[in-house]
């Protein structure tokens, strides 16, 4: 997920390759072992729906905020769920302050692809008013601390946030006045949608790659599977290629994480 010249030294970058090649890794993990995962909700009291997600010792945090908008002209019926993401210095050396760069963007939009094409939210029961007023649901992403894998963890932490959401309660009067009424409801989750990057090194391929694996990887690709275990996104990224059989065995691998990982998202 970084760019950079040369973070690894040659020597450091083969001890990581020759331990992958041999079924290990430079935290002892298998090469199909997530790190520790913990999960945390409604930690900004004034979003309408976050969570604090901690995988290893990377930290992201997901918050959502809602406004009333316009929908777009082709879909008249339905609200509109945006993501965005915010890669601040305060998370890693390498990022800096200023316009979102192509990193941050390629994760905002692998998320986004994630959330969307695997339809986690019921956008028509976002409409207000067809034609006129709908819920746009803005995800923003936040890196507090990188240590790899940025992708996985966002997406965690963006479904958590969505799932623990409230939206304002409304009451639609005559000539479509709106009134806000005190009680909150649930925002409409359909699908948990879970996202798994595979990184490869040298032939071998692992889960969840920490910076120093991400530093010293060729290539990854991230699977995103819906609840029923179909694939619903996919991403592939970095310089180097994937032979078929790789994409295949790297599928498959994938698929059986998933559960295991949604099982982490609050009930």
């Amino acid at each position: 997920m970084v760019k950079s010249e040369k973070i690894l030294s040659e020597i450091e970058q083969n001890y990581i390759e020759k331990l992958v090649n041999k079924g290990n890794r430079i935290d002892e993990r298998s090469l199909d072992e997530f790190r520790e995962i913990t999960i945390k909700t409604n930690t900004i009291e004034k979003a309408n729906g976050s969570a604090d997600v901690i995988l290893g010792n990377t930290r992201v945090l997901a918050g959502i905020k809602m406004e009333m908008g316009t929908p777009y002209p082709d879909m008249p019926d339905e609200g509109v769920v945006t993501v965005s993401a915010e890669l601040a210095p305060i998370a890693s050396p390498f990022f800096e302050s200023g316009p979102p760069t192509e990193v941050g963007i390629e994760l905002a939009r692998v998320v986004d692809r994630g959330v969307r094409q695997s339809h986690a939210v019921d956008t028509k029961k976002l409409c207000i008013i067809e034609g006129e007023k709908v819920w746009i649901v803005f995800v923003d992403i936040y890196a507090l601390d990188h240590d790899g894998n940025l992708i996985d963890a966002s997406a965690l932490a963006v479904m958590a946030a969505l799932m623990t959401a409230k939206m304002p309660k409304l009451e639609i009067k005559k000539d479509n006045e709106i009134e806000y009424l005190e009680e909150t409801i649930p925002l409409p989750i359909v699908d948990h949608p879970i996202a798994v990057t595979i990184a490869k090194m040298n032939g071998a391929t692992i889960v969840d790659p920490c910076l120093k694996e991400e530093f010293a990887m060729t290539g990854r690709i991230t699977f995103t599977f819906t609840q029923d275990g179909n694939l619903c996104a996919l991403q592939k990224g970095g310089d180097g290629t994937f032979k078929l059989p790789e994409v295949l065995s790297a599928f498959e691998t994938a698929r059986k994480i998933a559960p295991q990982l949604r099982k982490f998202l609050p009930e």
